[in-house]
């Protein structure tokens, strides 16, 4: 039999960074007619987090380790699922295998890009959905058969894709979580997406697929699913049915969606509530005029109001910013952190833009005056009203944000703490990241107890600063105390914790207004397990 062997390269070792596209393809072909009893197929990924790889200081290095662990395989054909994070190092174990004899398969969003600049490094390329492309063209290899990409559907229908997970392709508890394919395609178009050139049309995976993969999830206990809908809640009465059957058949996995703030309202927020879950929203920007240049609608007071929706009814969302955007300039870049940062959002991811091939803000890079890297990640590097300096301040405010907000868990008073020193949150990760670097802390670190002494010592030292001492003990209280609470909350480890103030007082709203807080509650040192 023909051995084949599917795989990949992920960008970090998470339950998020799964080989899901490579077993796809995999799956694809153990069911295809032509293949089914004809080859042999094996699904084998790697991490760019291995222990093995993060030893190796070059691409060289690293993918001859990748090509000597592949080529004990003796496979025939070698299928790589490639990205921008893997390119550079899967073209250098391309160079091996053409040694060996062994046919090489590329395809993936990288080869879907621009599939032409890759001549003559693959043997041969297949460009966007592989489930029906890859195995007819094995089916052609093998057999000498007419294979024309050409007379393919520009989309497939997803009722003939086998599942990874049910044929166990794929065992999701090995990854410790799963990535959960609901639909394919996007209502959206905005141009620094690979969906920007794409049909504005959503098709959906069926229900019994759906339906049988869930209970998978429940079968092996699958403690974390991230649930790959670029809109899960754009056709509300899906998304309200799904989340029932969830919550009756998983109620203990937790759940990651994409929403749109725009299609929030009350009914669908509650029915978050009913399930583990957290919902990741793209702001991207706080600017209507730049977010127009990508081709992303923005109504600013509809998203105030459906994120106050998100809030009131208690679901878990972050915020996504990217900078670097065509049009944007970095005061008001520093203007969307301040935007996100006031709507309390439980993390605030922010992202340099990529430029990446195949998309619309790609083809009208030189219209909108952007210079980006032309090789992975394709990071922009300067526009018109954006310059390299402005890109290191950029980069400095999403470290000192990811370290202090994110990773020191601070969004139940970082808004309180602004407030009373009178500081807007871009001012605050400024001021803080200078800090850092003065005091030599690292801020990869994400030890939470480490970076809650941090976060104390540098609001210590600015409200000495600006004679505001009154707020230090207050401060330090809730501060201390919330992070107790959400450690016990990710651990399940109790601890105990020395107060000033009654934690009866730290735990209401009196908290909310620092000033108030210090001129009517007394302090009454106590020790409390949390």
């Amino acid at each position: 039999m023909t051995k084949i062997i599917c795989t990949t390269l992920l960008v970090e070792k998470s339950p998020q960074a799964l080989p899901l596209g490579a077993a796809c393809v995999a799956s694809a072909i153990k069911h295809y007619a032509g293949t089914e009893k004809e080859c042999q197929v094996k699904l084998i990924s790697f991490s760019r987090e291995d222990k093995e790889i993060t030893a190796l200081k070059s691409d060289k290095e690293k993918a001859d380790h990748i090509a000597d662990r592949l080529l004990q395989e003796n496979p025939q054909i070698i299928c790589m699922s490639v990205f921008v994070w893997n390119r550079t190092i899967f073209e250098l174990c391309a160079e091996r295998f053409h040694k060996q004899g062994v046919v090489i398969i590329a395809g993936g969003p990288e080869i879907t890009a621009h599939p032409d600049i890759f001549k003559g490094k693959f043997d041969y390329t297949v460009s966007g959905e592989g489930e029906i492309k890859v195995p007819r063209l094995i089916e052609s290899i093998l057999f000498n058969k007419p294979y024309t990409p050409q007379d393919f559907p520009q989309s497939l229908d997803l009722k003939n894709i086998p599942s990874p997970y049910l044929d166990s392709t794929i065992d999701p508890s090995e990854f410790g979580g799963a990535l959960w394919e609901l639909a394919r395609g996007c209502p959206f178009k905005c141009s620094y997406c690979y969906e920007s050139k794409g049909e504005k049309t959503v098709r959906l995976f069926p229900q019994e697929r759906i339906d049988k993969e869930l209970e998978l999830f429940a079968q092996k206990k699958v403690s974390q699913v991230f649930v790959l809908d670029p809109t899960y809640n754009a056709n509300k009465e899906r998304a309200l049915a799904l989340l029932k059957k969830i919550a009756r058949v998983t109620p203990d996995t937790f759940y990651y969606f994409e929403a749109r703030a725009e299609f929030i309202d009350h009914q669908l927020a509650k029915a978050f509530t009913k399930i583990p879950c957290a919902l990741q929203i793209g702001l991207q920007s706080a600017d209507e005029n730049v977010l127009r240049k990508v081709n992303r609608p923005f109504n600013k007071k509809l998203f105030i109001k459906n994120i106050g929706i998100l809030n009131q009814e208690g679901v878990t969302f972050g915020l996504d910013l990217i900078y670097g955007l065509p049009g944007e300039s970095f005061a008001s870049f520093r203007e969307g952190i301040n935007f996100a940062a006031s709507l309390y959002p439980n993390n605030l991811e922010i992202f340099c833009l990529s430029v990446l091939p195949g998309t619309d803000l790609y083809d009208r890079a030189q219209e909108l005056k952007l210079t980006f890297e032309a090789s992975p990640p394709y990071n922009i590097i300067k526009t018109d009203k954006f310059s390299p300096q402005d890109k290191i301040k950029a980069q400095a405010l999403a470290k000192s944000c990811s370290y202090f907000y994110n990773d020191g868990r601070a969004v139940p008073w970082f808004m309180t703490i602004c407030r009373s020193l009178k500081t807007k949150p871009a001012a605050f990760f400024e001021q803080f990241y200078d800090y850092a670097k003065k005091n030599k802390i690292p801020l990869d670190c994400c030890q939470h107890k480490l970076i809650e002494e941090n976060q104390i010592k540098f609001l210590t030292t600015l409200y000495k600063q600006r004679q505001l001492d009154r707020y230090i003990k207050a401060a330090t209280d809730i501060i201390r105390f919330n992070g107790a609470i959400s450690r016990k909350t990710a651990s399940g480890i109790s601890e105990k914790i020395r107060l000033t103030y009654p934690p009866e007082y730290i735990d209401s709203q009196y908290s909310l207004d620092l000033d108030f807080f210090v001129k009517n509650v007394r302090q009454k040192p106590c020790e409390i397990k949390i």
